[in-house]
């Protein structure tokens, strides 16, 4: 049976979840332990939590005992409820003076469509709060052994979604412009249109060579990462048999997983390479 957590002076210190509001809080990208205290706090609070397809089950375990809970959860290509009704579902709890919790996978700001049950609840009159999670783009390549940013390799990062409302790869994205922006791309919802997307970034002047990694059930113990290049991922993710939820990372940074898959060596496997790319960092002292 899982322990909850102890949250100190909840009643004090804390912020209160009062009747009547809606709190949009992030849960992470899977790991319970990444949760922040504010949702953690949160769950300890509501009367009725309404979350999302990609919140790990054993975080609902940490809910207040008698707390209703429900599944609003939207997965691509799968039954789901529409977003529209999720809103008014919100604002229904609210209004009923209910202590509502919306739990949303990741960060709700960050391709979580928390944007759009705000200004939902915003127009409706029904007060809020926005915790922000750990998104998974980050979170990814964190456990990967993927730095989002190294100052001798890159200096930016882009997070992009693989697919708009007609379920394929943008139309309305400058890939040219994406193609150049930034040293790593990160791309979420990403597989499904990897066909279109791979295709259009080297047409844009991305290396066909240039690595790629892609990881399934990010933070999760049934972490998958395939480490590929970007004119041999389609190829080389048939045969993986990698399913979403997954994270596209698209980079020369992706070679530093080498040295740095941590998961790997905490399960005793060496360093495949201590400098993958040759930056022998002891010899910057500044």
């Amino acid at each position: 049976m899982t322990r909850t957590p102890h949250l100190p002076h909840i009643n004090g210190d804390w912020p209160e979840l009062l009747p009547g509001w809606v709190w949009l809080v992030g849960a992470g990208p899977g790991d319970p332990g990444l949760m922040t205290l504010h949702a953690l706090n949160a769950l300890a609070q509501a009367d009725v939590i309404v979350y999302d397809a990609l919140v790990d089950a054993r975080i609902l375990e940490w809910a207040r005992p008698g707390a209703a809970v429900e599944f609003a959860g939207k997965r691509g290509g799968k039954p789901s409820p529409r977003q529209r009704d999720i809103s008014l579902r919100l604002i229904e709890l609210a209004r009923a003076g209910q202590r509502v919790l919306r739990l949303k996978g990741g960060d709700p700001f960050i391709f979580g469509r928390g944007g759009e049950e705000a200004q939902a609840l915003v127009q409706a009159g029904v007060p809020l709060r926005i915790v922000p999670g750990i998104t998974a783009g980050v979170a990814a390549l964190a456990y990967a052994g993927i730095p989002a940013t190294h100052r001798a390799v890159n200096q930016a990062v882009t997070f992009f979604t693989g697919h708009d409302a007609s379920g394929e790869a943008p139309g309305a994205l400058d890939w040219a412009a994406l193609a150049k922006s930034s040293p790593v791309l990160v791309g979420y919802m990403a597989i499904k249109t990897l066909p279109s997307i791979s295709a259009r970034l080297i047409a844009a002047g991305r290396s066909a060579d240039e690595p790629v990694a892609i990881i399934a059930d990010a933070t999760l113990p049934t972490m998958r990462v395939l480490e590929t290049t970007l004119g041999r991922a389609v190829e080389d993710l048939a045969a993986s048999g990698l399913e979403p939820p997954a994270i596209l990372c698209i980079g020369r940074v992706v070679r530093m997983r080498r040295a740095l898959d941590w998961i790997g060596q905490m399960a005793g496997e060496p360093p495949r390479d201590l400098d993958p790319l040759g930056l022998d960092p002891a010899r910057d002292a500044g």
